[in-house]
């Protein structure tokens, strides 16, 4: 959550730097004209409190939380002529997933500001269940484990026809989220999962993919044995439909 600090930083350093058009192309490429951003969603949003604003970095996006409420994303680099197909396929997906998931799946909203377009959604408290120690993964594996597999099995089981035509010509047997290792929210309180965010990734592909997902970025999560408990899970959810 130090990124904001970070690019702050940096587009100090750069103001320092001579030449007019390097600072331009430092700020468009290597820092994503976040702050040019950042101020097109303060004059949409007056009512909103900016101050100690996070960003956030990731994939293809830079966001901010604002508020504690709202998090807005947005590509890195933007482009005004990026066709609204490539803008909104995240939101379409998610839309078509919203009464499918047992988890909550943030609601998006495609704002347009600034000559910029973001996604707009409510902020899930909680904490990303990758950031838990190594102990508390292990202990909380059979509940997370579980609910993981309920997650990938209604997903992965879903065929919803409104999205059909963003399958392409990709091989597999499913949808997949595609990044559940960084992307999974837990109740502080409760020390269950609530939700499920960023789905940029996500996209037609076989059901072994996406058991490799759950922990594929992560160390912590391999040790923990959680993957061999969602997809234990997964098999007597199949079991069971049958």
């Amino acid at each position: 959550m130090l990124w904001k600090l970070f690019f702050e930083i940096c587009d100090i350093l750069c103001s320092c730097i001579p030449i007019k058009d390097v600072r331009h192309r430092i700020r468009r490429e290597k820092l994503f004209d976040w702050r040019k951003k950042y101020n097109a969603l303060r004059k949409k949003y007056p009512e909103l409190n900016f101050w100690g604003a996070k960003m956030i970095k990731g994939g293809w996006n830079i966001g901010f939380i604002v508020d504690n409420k709202y998090v807005f994303k947005i590509k890195k680099r933007f482009d005004s002529h990026t066709s609204i197909e490539k803008i909104t396929r995240e939101k379409r997906i998610t839309d078509a997933f919203a009464n499918i998931s047992p988890l909550r799946i943030p609601k998006i909203e495609i704002v347009h500001t600034g000559g910029y377009t973001f996604y707009k959604y409510d902020f899930i408290p909680g904490k990303n269940l990758n950031f838990h120690s190594l102990r508390a993964i292990t202990k909380n594996a059979p509940v997370w484990g579980q609910q993981l597999a309920e997650f990938i099995y209604a997903i992965h089981n879903a065929h919803p026809h409104e999205i059909d035509d963003l399958r392409g010509d990709r091989a597999g047997d499913g949808w997949n989220h595609n990044d559940i290792c960084n992307n999974v929210i837990v109740d502080k309180k409760t020390k269950k999962i609530i939700g499920v965010i960023d789905w940029e990734y996500a996209g037609w592909g076989t059901l072994e993919s996406e058991f490799n997902n759950t922990v594929f970025f992560s160390s912590k999560l391999r040790k923990s044995g959680i993957k061999q408990i969602i997809m234990d899970n997964y098999a007597q959810l199949k079991k069971n439909s049958k």
